[in-house]
């Protein structure tokens, strides 16, 4: 019986076009629960067949071409929910969230995709404002539960200056904006951990790396990938890390994953 568990978050770029990388992350770094963003798939495309024959179960929000966002767990999924509860039903494909069973020990975990925003001129930018105030209200709602939560996604901000590789580079550009980080700053207030930083106060790493000009070559890159936790889940962490390897490989999305560890609770029959 396992006696922790290692729970990944990975904007993946499209789950087909690095359906090779993707394989050989889970068939190494074997994590029991992955939160998966960027899928540019509809459901009934995603890859099942693949993932569940490494003993994966699949929850999927997928939409055409853009979007989308997916849990895989080598544990029962239960009570999925699809997008944020204030959105209408036509919202886009962003937010996924289940109960993983871990031998009696529940974590809820949920795979975020935030809008990117493109230009702050835009109606885009002003959706993604939206969308960061309706999962404050929606992480605010279940903060209090007696689960241990973690919440892993791209949020396409850069939260400190430490986050990027050269932050006047970065000044009034998108993902970097003030009134962007004021509302992540936010969510982590109101009692969720940012367990990279937590661990890392002082330590610059990227999980992001453009491919245009040599970024990954030249390591300019930001930091827009989080594992968030609510209290009851950041003491049961052990370790956090962001795995760049697959950044490097052939055909890589310009994301890397970030992973944590948690203790599984004995429980008692």
């Amino acid at each position: 019986m396992n006696t922790t568990l290692k729970i990944t978050t990975w904007n993946v770029n499209s789950v087909k076009a690095r359906m090779t990388n993707v394989l050989e992350f889970l068939n190494e770094y074997k994590p029991e629960v992955v939160l998966l963003q960027e899928l540019k798939c509809q459901e009934e495309a995603f890859p099942y067949m693949e993932i569940e024959e490494l003993g994966y179960n699949c929850a999927v929000y997928g939409q055409k071409s853009y979007n989308g966002v997916a849990i895989l767990s080598k544990y029962p999924l239960e009570d999925i929910k699809k997008g944020l509860p204030e959105f209408p039903e036509e919202q886009e494909a962003r937010y996924i969230e289940a109960l993983v069973n871990a031998n009696g020990d529940v974590f809820r975990v949920a795979s975020v995709y935030v809008p990117n925003g493109m230009d702050e001129a835009s109606h885009k930018f002003q959706y993604k404002l939206d969308f960061f105030d309706k999962l404050y209200n929606h992480l605010n709602n279940i903060r209090n539960l007696d689960e241990k939560i973690i919440i892993g996604g791209d949020y396409n901000v850069a939260h400190k200056d430490i986050d990027v590789y050269d932050p006047m580079a970065f000044k009034n550009s998108i993902c970097f904006l003030e009134s962007e980080k004021t509302k992540f700053t936010k969510i982590l207030t109101n009692k969720y951990l940012d367990l990279y930083r937590d661990y890392y106060p002082d330590t610059q790493a990227f999980s992001w790396w453009d491919y245009r000009a040599n970024s990954w070559s030249y390591n300019k890159g930001m930091r827009i990938d989080y594992l968030l936790a609510n209290p009851l889940a950041a003491d049961a962490s052990i370790n956090c890390e962001i795995i760049s390897e697959p950044r490097g490989k052939e055909k890589a999305s310009d994301h890397t994953p970030v992973m944590a560890e948690f203790k599984i609770q004995k429980i008692t029959p």
